[in-house]
């Protein structure tokens, strides 16, 4: 099957921009890193789950569901685009938002995407951390039904084969800019953690011998490949072609998380300011910092030749700084 065949609604702004991070990579001596530029995908100041929502929402529809409900942490973009996707679209939305991340900072539960949030109008249900998702997304979509309404439930991140078709796109889309820029695409590097992002990549990128290589956020390489490799499987065999993907495929490094889940790192902080200061870019605390760091970390560690071509998926995130005002002005 093609992308085309399934339902999907359309509102990111795309393609996404394809753009050289010169002086980031002369600073680092190399190699050429161009940034996919999915914080442009427009929908809440954008994002990669946009592309994910984008066939979720089509989903959800001819589901005839009202109510979208979901979850991440207090800080999640997912759920910040979610909640704008269901409002463009007259849907009515749920988050289950988890305080997963250790905050003394008064701001972290009131600004960045949870100020985006609440103006979307979603409704918020913070939880404590190392709750089980399935059982607090099913009491919420539970209280949906029991006051006349249809929930459709989207797992964290929106990783599910469904949501993975987004970035098989992506993938299209770089293949597709890189042959009119008359460049050779060496590896593409982002930030991994629930899944979906990797697993469509991998998918889009079958055959073309390009690696995608997941920079992790969360967990050890071992847990957030078996959930890249399960889902490209699955987002495979939905588009009819073979679900045959091994672990050998699956490339995750751990080394950037730190000490878990949205917890500030040196690297990351570095990230931040070089991007700032070299690019007038900006990347986020808890995704695209410790993605970036660690691709920082693997060019300084010799992977990457300096005439090589990289190319950086900004996942977006960027609201999220606001909650780390404390870290990242510390200096």
């Amino acid at each position: 099957m093609q992308l085309a065949e399934f339902p999907r609604r359309r509102f990111i702004h795309s393609p996404t921009p394809l753009e050289p991070l010169s002086r980031l990579s002369a600073h680092l001596g190399g190699p050429t890193i161009l940034a996919k530029r999915d914080d442009c995908t427009g929908l809440a100041l954008g994002g990669n789950k946009t592309r994910k929502l984008e066939f979720i929402l089509g989903e959800a529809i001819a589901a005839g569901a009202d109510t979208l409900v979901t979850a991440g942490g207090v800080q999640s973009n997912h759920c910040r685009q979610t909640a704008a996707a269901a409002a463009r679209h007259g849907l009515k939305c749920e988050l289950v938002l988890s305080r997963n991340v250790a905050s003394n900072h008064p701001e972290y539960d009131r600004t960045g995407n949870v100020l985006l949030d609440r103006i979307f109008g979603a409704g918020l249900n913070f939880v404590p951390r190392d709750i089980d998702w399935a059982t607090e997304l099913e009491k919420v979509a539970e209280a949906v039904r029991r006051r006349g309404g249809k929930p459709f439930v989207i797992p964290i991140g929106g990783s599910t084969p469904t949501g993975a078709l987004g970035y098989v796109g992506c993938a299209q889309e770089i293949q597709q800019q890189a042959a009119a820029m008359g460049i050779v695409v060496d590896a593409v590097v982002h930030c991994s953690g629930s899944g979906g992002t990797q697993s469509g990549l991998l998918v889009g990128l079958r055959g073309s011998g390009i690696p995608v290589i997941g920079i992790s956020c969360a967990g050890s390489k071992a847990e957030i490949g078996g959930l890249v490799l399960d889902l490209a499987n699955r987002a495979a065999a939905k588009l009819g072609h073979p679900a045959d993907f091994t672990a050998a495929q699956v490339e995750v490094v751990d080394d950037y998380v730190g000490a878990g889940y949205g917890v500030p790192t040196p690297g990351m902080i570095e990230a931040v300011d070089l991007c700032a200061r070299l690019e007038g870019l900006l990347i986020d605390p808890v995704y695209t910092g410790k993605a970036m760091s660690g691709l920082i970390g693997l060019v300084r560690s010799g992977r990457f030749k300096p005439t090589d071509t990289v190319v950086f998926v900004h996942t977006g995130g960027v609201p999220a700084l606001f909650a780390y005002e404390d870290i990242l002005t510390a200096g």
